[in-house]
């Protein structure tokens, strides 16, 4: 396919697929989005809008029509409906059924041990089982569908907050797995293209607040062995799946340096945020290069290290945070990037900030200075 006439078609449409139809207009492809509100970031950057919600299977029928390619920018679809029109093998990358095994997430802890790759210990709870299973704390509980952002995980300390967050939920099935207490959670972003061939960006440390990311750093300041169980996994996993796009995985870094894969996303991942200004190519171009079977880019780095600091909400408000965002702009060697969301509540990811860095060894007092600003005590 060529890229002058190719038009790809992004479900969600939130800032994700923001900086995707940013970088597609750099490769000269249009983008068609599917996506429940005209207030969504990306609807003011793709050439066509579809308002609909993300589910909703009669739009994305509409939507394949108009489409070489559909591509997702979140997990909130139903597969079992989409399948009914994915009368052409290639029109949705990632495919189908590389989806499948994912986006339950117990599913997901079966389909990785079952591939061999490392897990924590989990186990399915139900209403049915309850009595039966044999729970040891502390342990975290996960609903199997539509978490992110720290929703739908809890970490459980004991027997009563199970029966508090469970009930809290109405009982349904849910993911339950041991609590590691690791030394650090990494990230890798990687990309697989039609004839296989793969290209890894460079393993981030993450840090988390209240499990919404808060800082990535990058590269991540680990051994080379470490690196290379993270990037074995990372193409074991795609290669498996056939996978033609670009995934985030989460990973956790014991104390004596095992690697245990935490979450799979499917899609561009808030861990390749710093992409866009300290590697060759982002992990938004590179999706499209992926699905759009153009040669897939230089994941270099462009500087020796970077920090991306998430503009997380801290307040029920509506404000575009104006002055706050002038005083981050004059940060040496900061890119601001605001997502145009006009609420503002606890958590909400609003922005975020990367800072290219001479040293990894910089970017703690740097996010530190810019999370200052950005709170008002800077």
């Amino acid at each position: 396919m060529g890229n002058e006439t190719q038009t790809v078609g992004i479900i969600g449409g939130g800032q994700l697929a923001w900086m995707m139809a940013r970088e597609a207009k750099r490769l000269t492809l249009k983008t068609i989005i599917q996506t429940p509100s005209s207030d969504d970031p990306a609807v003011g950057l793709a050439d066509e809008v579809v308002l609909a919600k993300v589910a909703d299977v009669t739009a994305t029928q509409a939507l394949a029509k108009r489409c070489d390619v559909i591509t997702f920018e979140n997990e909130f679809v139903d597969l079992d409906e989409l399948e009914k029109i994915n009368n052409s093998q290639g029109l949705f990358r990632p495919r189908l059924s590389a989806l499948k095994p994912l986006l339950d997430k117990y599913e997901q802890r079966r389909y990785l041990d079952n591939l061999g790759l490392p897990v924590p210990h989990f186990f399915e709870l139900t209403p049915e089982n309850q009595s039966s299973v044999k729970m040891t704390f502390p342990c975290v509980m996960k609903a199997r569908r539509h978490g992110y952002d720290g929703q739908g995980t809890v970490i459980l300390k004991d027997k009563s907050a199970l029966a508090d967050s469970w009930q809290r939920w109405g009982y349904p099935s849910v993911l339950i797995e041991e609590f590691i207490p690791f030394e650090r959670e990494l990230a890798v972003i990687v990309a697989r293209n039609r004839d296989g061939e793969i290209a890894m960006y460079p393993i981030v440390e993450t840090q988390q607040e209240n499990q919404v990311c808060r800082r990535v750093i990058a590269p991540a300041a680990v051994s080379d062995s470490v690196v290379e169980d993270c990037q074995a996994i990372a193409r074991s996993l795609l290669t498996h799946l056939d996978v033609v796009g670009l995934f985030g995985i989460e990973l956790f870094l014991t104390q004596d340096e095992r690697v245990l894969v935490n979450e799979i996303a499917p899609r561009t991942h808030n861990s390749g945020h710093f992409s866009l200004d300290a590697c060759e190519t982002s992990q938004f171009a590179q999706i499209l290069r992926a699905v759009c079977d153009l040669p897939l880019g230089s994941t270099a780095m462009m500087s020796p290290a970077a920090v991306m600091v998430n503009l997380l909400g801290f307040e029920t408000a509506e404000s575009d945070y104006q002055e706050t965002r002038d005083r981050l702009s004059e940060f040496p060697q900061a890119y601001i990037y605001w997502y145009g969301k006009t609420q503002s509540r606890p958590g909400r990811k609003l922005g975020h900030v990367t800072v290219l860095l001479d040293d990894v060894g910089e970017a703690k007092a740097v996010a530190e200075a810019i999370e200052a600003i950005w709170h008002g005590r800077g």
